[in-house]
């Protein structure tokens, strides 16, 4: 294999990696019979965003040597709760020494970890400085987490710069566009489209033409969309997500929006929006308890 084909493999892989295209992914990592760190990178990343943590966990020892281990403590980190708080000290650890000595995955995991603990300002930290586009993206993330729509464009302004034409770029720029929101939603939308012509409509692409379609008031363009999305997978977190705010613009009756609610606290139980949903709804029961009524006789007994 010469070099020009091991990039065009390599761009390929990272392409469909991206669009969240990952079983392509895999699949094409398993074309490339060279030895790559970089293949094998988004080989274990597309097995983890397909929630298969097993087989990273079996095949990347712990003692392993590479910068392979990142992507099993993040498997770890994402599977096993009880390991949350030991894997976040271990990355704490790692980045007390030289950042720039690192590879660039130690990075991107250690980053992807700290907004998952919702620590934007400590994953900053360590993404401030690296021009590499997923750093570079994972900081702009991080910005509009954070409501800091101003300094995001600034890094978009960065990823144009460096790759204009990139996936990466072009996505971010979708992100950035749909936060801006009014008529950046129709930009945002073009963008998701022209990846789907380009390569294939993914559940990551067509909910972000979802999403464009919701904050422009087309819900029933959305709804088009993501039913879509439930044939190809229906427990998709993010479909179930945007049918959640999309039967809540609708008014239809209460029952869509109780089924995607108690699909979504079923069969996610680890994500960041049922961790968040569960706080503020023990929050919300305990000012019941505290503020409530004192008085608990009926309305008949107190008339009496």
């Amino acid at each position: 294999m010469n070099r020009n084909n091991e990039v065009s493999e390599l761009i390929d892989v990272e392409n469909a990696f991206y669009i969240g295209n990952y079983q392509t992914c895999i699949n094409e990592c398993n074309k490339i019979s060279k030895p790559s760190l970089e293949k094998d990178i988004y080989m274990y990343r597309s097995y983890i965003a397909q929630h298969k943590y097993r087989v990273v966990l079996d095949e990347i020892k712990p003692g392993n040597e590479t910068p392979l281990l990142a992507l099993r403590y993040l498997a770890e980190y994402l599977s096993n709760s009880g390991r949350k708080e030991a894997i976040v000290s271990i990355f704490d650890e790692k980045f007390q020494g030289d950042i720039n000595e690192l590879h660039v995955v130690w990075i991107i995991v250690g980053a992807i970890i700290y907004c998952n603990e919702e620590t934007y300002e400590t994953a900053m930290k360590i993404l401030v400085g690296n021009f590499n586009l997923e750093c570079l993206s994972l900081h702009m993330h991080c910005l509009l987490k954070m409501s800091r729509v101003d300094l995001a464009k600034q890094v978009a302004t960065t990823m144009q710069e460096k790759d204009d034409d990139a996936t990466l770029t072009q996505l971010s720029q979708a992100w950035l566009n749909i936060q801006i929101g009014g008529e950046k939603l129709q930009d945002a939308f073009f963008i998701f489209q022209d990846l789907c012509d380009k390569f294939s409509p993914t559940l990551l692409l067509l909910n972000g033409q979802a999403v464009c379609y919701i904050g422009q008031q087309k819900y029933d363009d959305a709804e088009q969309v993501l039913r879509e999305c439930l044939n190809r997978d229906p427990n998709n977190y993010d479909t179930l997500i945007n049918l959640l705010a999309l039967s809540q613009q609708r008014d239809k009756n209460s029952s869509q929006f109780s089924r995607y609610l108690a699909q979504l606290l079923d069969d996610h139980k680890s994500s960041s929006w049922v961790a968040a949903y569960n706080k503020r709804s023990a929050e919300f029961d305990r000012l019941v308890l505290q503020f409530g009524p004192s008085n608990t006789k009926s309305i008949d007994e107190i008339v009496a």
